[in-house]
């Protein structure tokens, strides 16, 4: 095939990718597969990050150090959110995926309710206690009594609308299983322009909207994921999708919900692990100045900014594990494994290269303080030395989760982080005294040995006997 065609056609698949054809991915060449779903879910993510960060741009102009703490506070505490999200929706895509792999897709719409049904329960818990114990909670994460007087406003928002945040999670995951990636990407693709646009509006005032400070980011935030919501609903009840529900489907099967919740545990577990271990290293970073966090919180955004598309085909290789597993394919199932983690590992090479001939450049955006440079240069090198490893470890942890094994990874990410990543960084850093350059080493060293352990127990193909 000459260079023209291949061109054309990778064009050809990658509007399909965006356009959501429906597909067999239980019978089309694995590569195909997973440049289809991988498309949409790279682009998704992409959109996901930009919350927070629309957020934090539009507060800053504010020139209010209370108003971006806020923003920062209150994003700490809807970790725990993301987390029973996260979870959630990984229980949601393995449940949905396996039985549209078994061509069972009443099945599947029954265990997609089930899981919006779940969602709805936990939210409003959250909400209620958000709505009366926001200036609490702020007063629990350290914030001054003005900060808590001036800003709670955003707090009580985020917090009392973050049914938005874990329906965005769950009906996309619910999209996912089925295999309707663009759609799940469309849906944030939506709410984000509208945060985009809406952010200024009730931050700063226009028109007859008068400015709302920082609690104005909280308004068009959830506002503009209302408003992604309300497409996915439109799509879930009247659309053309694989998976459509009515109002009368919406009736609680407690044995599918236990399920559902034993899968999705481990997947909101994975989360809390990964999430408290940085917390510890920031911790012994901070012994070392505030240059040195400065530094690694710089390099930290642009790793996981790079490795998003990764975690795109990462999330691919789950639903075309659950639902090969559901179609009695389990060695396709296998092999769709690791054909993504060799794709993934191309890519990540790529960004291995380019971190280490041009980290100082790519953080020179950030800051010019040559302190904090030789620290995020330091960090981004060091860390980007275990992308080989990383790149097949974030497939592999995802695949069990798309088999609805969560148990497995749980437990991996539990001795890797806190038995063995924390214990080396502080042994690195503060006992053999390679202070800063410890805690990197201990984080490339440690999501290295965490890939290989995956491996490894991957190899044995217990997951394939998994009964969701």
């Amino acid at each position: 095939m000459t260079i023209s065609k291949r061109i054309s056609s990778t064009y050809t698949l990658f509007k399909q990718a965006i356009r959501g054809e429906d597909q067999d991915y239980t019978a089309i060449s694995i590569d195909k597969a997973i440049f289809l779903l991988s498309i949409p879910m790279i682009l998704e993510m992409l959109m996901e990050s930009l919350f927070a960060v629309v957020d934090v741009f539009w507060v800053s102009k504010l020139n209010d150090n209370d108003a971006v703490a806020t923003v920062g506070l209150t994003e700490s505490v809807l970790t725990l959110i993301y987390s029973l999200a996260i979870g959630l929706s990984m229980g949601a895509t393995a449940m949905v995926a396996r039985r549209v792999g078994e061509k069972d897709i009443d099945a599947a719409r029954v265990a997609a309710v089930q899981a919006l049904i779940l969602g709805v329960i936990i939210s409003i818990v959250i909400s209620i206690t958000g709505l009366i114990f926001a200036e609490d909670i702020l007063r629990v994460m350290g914030a001054s009594e003005s900060l808590i007087s001036n800003n709670s406003g955003y707090t009580r928002w985020m917090l009392g609308g973050n049914i938005t945040i874990v329906m965005l999670f769950l009906i996309n995951a619910v999209f996912r299983g089925a295999g309707d990636a663009s759609l799940a990407m469309r849906s944030l693709w939506l709410a984000n322009i509208c945060n985009i646009i809406l952010g200024p509006i009730f931050i700063f005032g226009f028109w007859f909207i008068p400015s709302f400070g920082v609690e104005g980011a909280g308004i068009a935030t959830t506002i503009g994921r209302g408003i992604g919501v309300l497409y996915q609903c439109y799509h879930l009840f009247k659309g053309k999708g694989l998976i459509k529900v009515s109002l009368g489907d919406f009736k609680p099967d407690w044995g599918i919900i236990r399920r559902l919740l034993n899968v999705s545990a481990g997947g909101a577990g994975q989360f809390l692990i990964a999430s408290a271990s940085w917390i510890f290293l920031v911790r012994i970073l901070s012994t070392f100045g505030s240059e040195a966090v400065a530094g690694y919180t710089i390099a930290i955004r642009l790793i996981v900014f790079a490795i998003l598309p990764a975690w795109g085909m990462a999330n691919a290789s789950a639903t075309l594990v659950g639902q090969n597993l559901g179609a009695g394919h389990p060695d396709r199932a296998e092999k769709s494994v690791w054909r993504s983690a060799f794709l993934n590992m191309i890519f990540l090479g790529i960004v291995t290269i380019v971190f280490l001939v041009f980290a100082q450049p790519l953080l020179s955006f950030f800051s010019t303080d040559p302190e904090v440079l030789r620290n995020g240069v330091q960090c981004l090198q060091i860390v980007a030395m275990g992308y080989i490893f990383y790149a097949y470890g974030m497939v592999i942890s995802q695949s069990f989760n798309g088999a609805g094994d969560t148990l497995t990874p749980t437990i991996i990410n539990l001795f890797g982080f806190w038995f063995f990543q924390i214990p080396l960084a502080y042994v690195l850093a503060i006992t053999l005294n390679f202070e800063t350059t410890g805690v990197y080493a201990a984080i490339s060293i440690a999501e290295s040995a965490i890939a290989i352990v995956a491996i490894l127990i991957f190899r044995k193909g217990r997951w394939k006997q998994t009964k969701i």
